[in-house]
This record gives C-alpha cells, structure tokens and sequence, in this order.
C-alpha cells in the first residue's frame, strides 16, 4: 500500500478487511487487489451509473487491466428509485453474461444505491461471490460502503430486502469528491454529524469549530481527509463489536427511523438520504429533550451544526397516522414496539423500544412549531 495512504483495519473474525483512503488511490486498485490474494485473469464485473463512470470508469478499468485482471463494466441508471428488485435482475444477467464463477469478483463504482445493490446482487449470485467497494460519494464513504450491508428497498419500506455481505476492500479516493454534486456532498456530511453525536464529541466540536462545511471547495484537504477517516473508523469500531447488528451498531440508525419515514411517505427522490437523516435527527434530539435525556441547549447545537452543513432541518407537513403506519413497516420493529436511537449527550446514544404514540405525536406537533 502507499506510504501515504491511510489504512483502516475492519477485523471482524471471520472476513476481516482494509479500509484504504487516498488521493489517486482510485488508480491503484488494481495492484490493491493483487496484494490482498486475487489472482491474475480473474474476471471482475464493475457496476457503475453512467454520471460516475464517465469520470472513473475507465480510471478503474485501465487499472484492472494493467494488473492483468479482465473487467467488464456494467452501467445503471442512477437514483434511489432504481435501488429494487428489477435492477438486481439486470446485474445478475450481466453476471451471466460476464461469466462470472464463484472466484469472481464484482466492483461497486459509485454512491451508496451502487453500494447497496452491487454488495446485494454479489452476496445472491452463485450464492455469494467476492465485492469490493470503491465510494465515490461523501455518504458512502463514510457508511454505506462499509460494514456489509446490502440491499434494495421495497414498495412499503426502505432496505426491507437485503443481506450482510462484507466487501474484501474498501477503497476511498477523495478527489472523487471534486465531480460530487454540491447538493450530495452536504447529504454526506450528515451521516459525519450523526458519528460526531453518536460517538466522537470531538469530531462534533471540530465540525462546530469550522467557519464553514457545506461546501467542499471551502474545506481544506487535511481537514476532509482527517473527517473521513474519524467517521469511516467510527463505523468501523462498531462493526467489529457488532456485525450483524445485534446491539450496539443499532447507534448507526441515528436519525434513520424517522428519516426512513420521510423517504417513505415523500417518495424517493424528493429527499436526498443524507437530507432526510439530517430532519431525522433533530426529530429524535426533540424526543430525548421531552424525555429529559439531553438537554435544550444540546438540541439546539445539533440543529445549528446540521443547518451549517445546508441541511434541511425543518419537519415535512406529515399526517400522524401516516406516520405511526410507516413507523410500523420499519425493519427495526420488534413485537410491535420500533427501536429509536435517542441522545443522551454529544457523543453518547443509547436505544429505546418503549416510545410511545403519544411521545411521537407531541414531538411532531413541536417540531411543527419550532
């Protein structure tokens, strides 16, 4: 690896793996690969969109082919809408098409939608086949690509299809940042914010400390890349102690239960990810104060430092029911009760299953008013 690459090590006991982060690292993946055991000739499908790979496509496959693999690139229509069951379907058939064996290996190129399917189609063909993860998007840098969860969404549920699937890499080249539209990358930042509150109050502060954040021309290098790597080891740390999500790496739903609903009851596209987290924490922070679990002026730093970052912060006019319906379609219920993730202090969160309708309801009419 290069001697100015940062390496974050994912050692779980059974499929342990590297998190790589450099500059140009994008043009190395071919040798990375070759350094962690796949062999030459090995046949390697890269899943990309067209927006993605008209700028690294042919980065990644010129690598690929240097280090004598034989890559076939595969191109998707972009969007959250396209993450469901006919898109798996087309990507299986370029797996056919590919001849891909069970020593294959499939690349995803792109966002946290390429992640997710790309990571899902490889775990079902042939009943599971190699994945590596390249990240181009500040969210799947620092989430979506790491820890082994795919999937596709449902008609009546985000993520509702899917399966834990560690990647045998993941390869972070900032400098994809620079071709991330602008309103993406402030998407990102609000999962980086979610670590700061979940766990790191030092990456919160120095987040808070910034005069800016919402734009990447306005964020120094050293600075990206000391953010990136805090919330990708942040991530991380909790997939090692949990990585099927048993207990504690359930924190990472901070902000998702309500953000879920949003994306939901919206529809897709209306509300970027990154966008509808970012309304869902300040939810759940108005939660934890009406449960005295953290105080006001908390709430208000959170809500400050999400509304920095240009994030949306305000509720969106949903019905209750509506809500309550939605809430109860989440993956994260469990005999009827749903899990939210609820602040305590920056940096410290914890889960509770007995929030009431009533809690929910009082919470919405404040945010209403706020």
């Amino acid at each position: 690896m290069n001697k100015d690459y940062l390496n974050i090590k994912v050692s779980l006991t059974n499929n342990p793996y590297n998190i790589i982060i450099g500059k140009n690292s994008l043009e190395c993946i071919g040798d990375e690969l070759s350094k962690i055991g796949f062999k030459k000739g090995l046949k390697v499908l890269v899943v990309s969109n067209k927006e993605v790979s008209d700028h690294y496509g042919d980065i990644v496959i010129n690598s690929l082919i240097k280090s004598n693999y034989n890559p076939k690139l595969f191109i998707l229509r972009a969007g959250e809408e396209q993450k469901n069951q006919s898109s798996i379907g087309l990507i299986h058939d370029a797996a056919y098409e590919a001849r891909l064996e069970r020593g294959s290996l499939m690349i995803a190129l792109g966002g946290g939608v390429i992640g997710d399917m790309t990571g899902f189609a490889a775990a079902t063909w042939l009943r599971g086949i190699h994945v590596v993860q390249i990240p181009t998007t500040l969210l799947a840098m620092v989430d979506a690509s790491i820890g082994g969860k795919t999937g596709i969404n449902h008609s009546k549920g985000k993520n509702l299809i899917g399966a834990f699937h560690q990647p045998k890499l993941v390869l972070i080249d900032p400098k994809t940042l620079v071709t991330l539209p602008g309103r993406e990358f402030k998407a990102g930042m609000a999962e980086i914010i979610k670590y700061g509150v979940i766990s790191d109050l030092e990456l919160f502060e120095l987040l808070e400390n910034q005069d800016l954040i919402s734009e990447l021309s306005k964020i120094k290098e050293k600075l990206l890349i000391e953010i990136i790597k805090r919330s990708a080891k942040s991530k991380a740390d909790i997939v090692i102690k949990d990585e099927k999500e048993s207990g504690v790496r359930a924190f990472l739903n901070y902000g998702h239960t309500f953000g879920h609903v949003i994306e939901n009851l919206c529809g897709y596209g209306k509300w970027l990810h990154g966008e509808a987290v970012a309304m869902g924490m300040v939810a759940v922070g108005q939660l934890a104060v009406q449960r005295g679990l953290w105080k006001e002026i908390d709430a208000k730093r959170q809500k400050r430092l999400i509304e920095k970052a240009g994030l949306p912060t305000d509720w969106p006019g949903l019905k209750l029911e509506s809500v309550l319906s939605s809430l109860q379609g989440d993956k994260k219920v469990k005999n009827g009760k749903v899990s939210f993730v609820l602040p305590v202090k920056i940096g410290d969160v914890k889960i509770f299953n007995n929030i009431s309708n009533q809690e929910i309801d009082e919470c919405l009419q404040k945010l209403k008013l706020s």
